[in-house]
């Protein structure tokens, strides 16, 4: 792409208002296990991940935090699991939202449904598990969250995350795809470019510096519209 062609860019305060990230559609049917589900596009299934770790050790204090939870459909259903077969568990389930369009209220303290930017918060302590299902498409500064998700991590935590390095730009528009899965393999992590998914554990460090990010670039891989950030490497 030539420079006269890389169009205007936003910060992510305009960004977070506009029709494309701003919607009440993102991750909104998507279940726990089954056809359309968190198992699905990740892989696992993450109430199998934490209760394999609580048959180890049902000591164990655990916390699973979904970044772009949607409707928190996925983690009312895990709730309710827990509650039905691990009632004494010490688990913390977070889900964090933009939009404030939650499927249901969490019915038992296990589970926080939040309404807030996933690019300023953090969280109250490390995490077992961090995920973040096609939410990455829509944030402006992507490696900034990727940098803060993984400092989530507990010790033997994991993250996992659906991410297009296509959607990382360079000032004039070229793909800095190269650079970024350079990047997070260096750190430990594990990219799938044929599922464009990150997953595993480590603490990837980008230099480079946010400029802004375009809401207009049309559909990503999945179809659906998605966010271009661009860098200054």
């Amino acid at each position: 792409m030539p420079t006269d062609a890389v169009p205007e860019l936003f910060d992510n305060a305009t960004l977070e208002q506009s029709s494309v990230v701003a919607n009440n559609a993102m991750n909104r049917g998507r279940g726990l296990s089954g056809v359309n589900s968190y198992a699905r596009e990740l892989g696992f299934d993450p109430y199998d991940v934490l209760a394999d770790r609580l048959r180890a050790d049902p000591t164990s204090r655990l916390t699973w935090i979904d970044v772009c939870c949607g409707s928190g459909r996925a983690l009312l259903e895990a709730e309710a699991r827990f509650e039905r077969e691990f009632p004494a568990a010490d688990l913390t389930i977070i889900g964090i939202d933009l939009v404030d369009f939650f499927l249901a209220q969490p019915r038992t303290h296990r589970l926080r449904l939040l309404t807030t930017s996933a690019t300023t918060w953090t969280p109250p302590h490390r995490a077992d598990l961090v995920t973040c299902v096609h939410g990455l498409h829509y944030i402006g500064d992507k490696l900034a969250l990727i940098e803060a998700m993984t400092s989530w991590l507990a010790p033997t935590g994991v993250v996992a995350a659906d991410f297009d390095t296509a959607e990382i730009r360079r000032p004039d528009g070229t793909s800095a795809s190269g650079a970024v899965t350079g990047i997070l393999r260096t750190a430990g992590l594990v990219y799938d470019r044929h599922r464009h998914q990150l997953h595993g554990h480590g603490r990837p460090h980008f230099p480079a510096a946010y400029l802004g990010a375009d809401p207009t670039a049309g559909p990503g891989y999945t179809g659906q519209p998605a966010v271009v950030s661009y860098y200054d490497w």
